[in-house]
């Protein structure tokens, strides 16, 4: 039993993500956490399989977020595909500006003297139309992640 428990989702962010969706006022049983972590864990490793066997035939080691959508629109989820290529499109877009900003600012003794000190930045929010909301995540200098305090 718990080495089956050790492949699957942890429970416990499976029953927050439940809990985001609920009214505030709503319980769930712990066999509906147990199916629902059961269930996302599958879907996962449905969509993922179909993206390595696609990286397989291709000669390539590294499933990456094109052959995860591709995967999603083969197996016939359109829907999700079109979210996850926009959050996906989003996500890049972020990251090059991101770049950008660092090799432009880059080498003055101001920037040296600002990256020695960590400054709170609240994730970047991106809605897919089914009103799931992926959080973008800046990286603080020593190489921890920022949550939102919500």
């Amino acid at each position: 039993m718990e080495e089956e428990q050790d492949k699957l989702l942890p429970i416990a962010n499976v029953g927050r993500i439940m809990k985001r969706i609920l009214p505030p006022t709503a319980k769930i049983s712990k066999e509906a956490k147990q199916t629902m972590q059961e269930c996302a864990t599958e879907f996962l490793s449905f969509v993922t399989g179909e993206a390595s066997d696609k990286c397989h035939k291709e000669n390539r080691k590294t499933v990456n977020g094109d052959d995860i959508c591709w995967a999603l629109s083969s197996l016939g989820f359109d829907d999700h595909a079109e979210a996850i290529v926009r959050y996906l499109h989003r996500y890049r877009e972020v990251e090059r500006e991101r770049s950008a900003n660092q090799h432009k600012a880059s080498g003055t003794e101001q920037d040296i003297e600002e990256s020695n000190h960590v400054s709170f930045q609240p994730p970047q929010q991106i809605e897919a139309p089914n009103g799931i909301e992926f959080r973008i995540l800046d990286k603080g200098n020593d190489g921890s992640s920022f949550t939102n305090p919500s």
